[in-house]
């Protein structure tokens, strides 16, 4: 079996691949990997060979050479393409067999989505509006935060109801989908406070697997990552909270967008 190529960066979307991909190396010794970092500083994500692989410009995207190089490109859409590829004993899904297997297989779609289309979305406005845009814009820093917020609550109802994990009592792709971004509150200038004990504990629950512990630091060593799991993070760090400091990939990215928009 040749190595799936991942193209990625230290983001809570690329995180999700590359918690994934070393899941399934755990389980299945002959399922490789080659991860390939992209670099925003360069603006790689936008040059031509990129974006025959993900028309979108974004991280991450994989190619596999197992299957006449076919690529893949939003997160969601990897993530289920690897399983259904990658997993054939369903360490992470159910089997056919299994009579609950349909009911159980939506539930984790449903939650991959609430993910994909709610926390994802949200949370990174948050986190642009906080921290990133050129000026202060308190009506759309609450509104993000709030909304993130509110999401972090049905996460915490969901788990009330499920246990140690969103589907199934195991650890799924609705899982793998999420926890990510939640595990990057300190970061959208979340209080420890407005994220609930249960889903804090889920969290750490997910991050403390051995294939998450590699994962997390895909393509390279995530200094940021230390941070998020210092207790006191809001002594040390919680000053960042007030510098509006965008990336200069950031601000020059837009500046193109909206030049080729026009």
């Amino acid at each position: 079996m040749q190595p799936i190529i991942v193209y990625t960066a230290g983001t809570p979307n690329g995180q999700k691949v590359s918690n994934f991909t070393e899941e399934l190396k755990e389980v299945y010794p002959d399922f490789k990997v080659d991860y390939r970092a992209i670099s925003f500083d360069k603006n790689e994500q936008k040059e031509p060979w990129f974006l025959k692989i993900n028309p979108n410009g974004r991280i991450p995207a994989i190619v596999d050479p197992n299957r006449g190089d076919f690529a893949v490109f939003e997160t969601s859409a990897i993530l289920l393409y690897l399983e259904k590829h990658y997993d054939p004993e369903h360490k992470f899904s159910w089997p056919s067999s299994d009579a609950k297997a349909d009911d159980l297989r939506s539930e984790v779609l449903q939650w991959m989505f609430f993910g994909h289309g709610g926390i994802g979305p949200m949370q990174g406005q948050a986190n642009h509006f906080a921290r990133y845009a050129p000026e202060e814009i308190p009506y759309a820093i609450d509104r993000y935060k709030t909304e993130t917020k509110r999401l972090y609550s049905v996460l915490g109802d969901r788990l009330q109801q499920s246990g140690d994990y969103l589907v199934g009592n195991k650890y799924t792709l609705a899982d793998v989908s999420i926890w990510p971004w939640v595990f990057i509150a300190r970061h959208t200038g979340i209080p420890d406070e407005n994220v609930p004990e249960n889903v804090k504990a889920w969290v750490k629950r997910c991050f403390e697997r051995p294939a998450s512990q590699r994962g997390m630091h895909v393509p390279s060593e995530n200094k940021a990552v230390a941070k998020m799991i210092d207790p006191e993070y809001w002594q040390k760090y919680g000053g960042e909270h007030k510098e509006r400091n965008a990336p200069s990939w950031i601000l020059s990215g837009m500046k193109a967008d909206a030049e080729k928009h026009k």
